[in-house]
């Protein structure tokens, strides 16, 4: 069983959301704390989610003062400085409602996603990271996940050993299986937030009988969409997950190590590897199936999108967070490297044409898309966007 997700939906319902709880909180002050960020709103997830996104914030400033060449950060001492000084800062956090209101939106944003879909979070959250991170990244941030947290809890390894993303995504498919019937129903999870504002489940989500192959063999293998049913026993999760703790190839952290020596950036939306180059054949499109690049243009043109193109310069950095997970599930099977990939690819065209023409000989008949669907539709608006030429 797996979820459609109305993207639109969601991120209005992010945005009135964190609007209500600002305007309740900031009337009467100007600041809000850590310790105060942590009982905002009636969700544990959403308030934990909110700190995780300093936290990130704090991994970000923390790698720009390590890119200095005058320092040696992997010093002991320095080390522990770094760690006395995060400690302060986490006890120091102080921020205006202007700076505060977005990071709020997009934790409301996450935690529905994640009580809707946790197969596609989670592994969103892997892709993040190379292999060797991924380790790390729980060991961190474990702390941060209050729901359906037992399907990653059992892939933290205290030892620091680590195998590649393609085999932590392999054991999170499998303890989904093994836990699925035991896990909370997303409705359970979200009704906590209807104490804020009411959440219309029927609009936000649709439910979809689906069924995957949950196994990959290499990382450069399109990911099978989240949340889809295989044959699996606990047995075979265990033995999965004996794989990533003896495997030949785990890579061991030394105790000494600083913890914070990771060059990890978590705050990027999605991994920067771009997909490889492919020599394969796609699957021809039917022209009555073909996006007509013409008839697109001059829709748009005629709509209220008409001053608005020409105004996106890269695609690949222009797609929003609640955008990305839906063309990435309902648009690139779950794949979020291949969506990067065709991004950058029409990034490189010279016109909408160029571009529309791309997609309907690499994505449109080879993924099925259905070019009236409202994803597809939402993508080409982007494009259309992109160009301020028809070619």
């Amino acid at each position: 069983m797996s979820v459609k997700i109305n993207s639109k939906y969601l991120e209005n319902y992010a945005l009135e959301f964190s609007k209500k709880i600002s305007e309740k909180y900031f009337s009467s002050k100007k600041y809000i704390t850590g310790s105060e960020i942590l009982n905002l709103t009636p969700s544990k997830q959403v308030n934990y989610f909110v700190i995780k996104s300093l936290f990130e914030n704090w991994q970000i400033e923390l790698e720009k003062l390590k890119s200095s060449p005058y320092f040696d950060y992997r010093d002991n001492h320095v080390h522990q400085a770094l760690q006395d000084f995060m400690n302060i800062l986490s006890r120091s956090i102080k921020i205006d409602r202007t700076n505060f209101e977005p990071l709020l939106m997009e934790a409301v944003a996450f935690s529905i996603i994640l009580a809707l879909d946790p197969i596609t979070f989670y592994k969103s959250e892997f892709e993040k990271l190379e292999g060797h991170q991924v380790n790390q990244f729980l060991k961190e941030n474990m702390k941060y996940f209050k729901w359906h947290e037992t399907l990653v809890s059992n892939l933290v390894d205290r030892a620091g050993m680590s195998q590649d993303t393609a085999a932590y995504k392999k054991v999170l498919f499998n303890n989904y299986e093994v836990q699925k019937d035991q896990l909370q129903r997303p409705e359970e999870l979200l009704d906590v937030l209807k104490e804020v504002l009411y959440l219309d489940y029927d609009i936000l989500f649709e439910r979809i009988e689906a069924k995957v192959e949950a196994a990959e063999s290499s990382s450069n293998t399109p990911i099978d969409s989240p949340g889809q049913s295989v044959e699996t026993s606990q047995s075979e999760s265990k033995e999965s997950f004996k794989e990533i703790q003896e495997g030949e190839n785990l890579e061991k952290i030394e105790d000494s190590k600083p913890e914070l020596e990771e060059d990890t950036d978590i705050k990027e939306e999605f991994a920067t590897v771009e997909a490889p180059a492919t020599t394969q054949a796609f699957k021809a499109v039917d022209p009555s199936k073909a996006i007509d690049p013409l008839q697109t243009w001059a829709r748009f043109e005629s709509e209220q999108y008409s001053i608005m193109k020409g105004t996106i310069h890269e695609l690949s950095e222009s797609v929003g967070i609640n955008q990305r997970f839906m063309f990435t599930k309902e648009l690139f099977d779950g794949n979020p490297d291949l969506m990067k990939h065709a991004l950058k690819s029409i990034d490189q065209c010279d016109s909408f044409m160029e571009a529309v023409q791309l997609i309907n000989e690499r994505y449109v008949g080879e993924l099925s898309w259905d070019k009236n669907s409202e994803p597809v539709d939402e993508f080409l608006q982007l494009i259309f966007r992109k160009f301020d030429q028809r070619g």
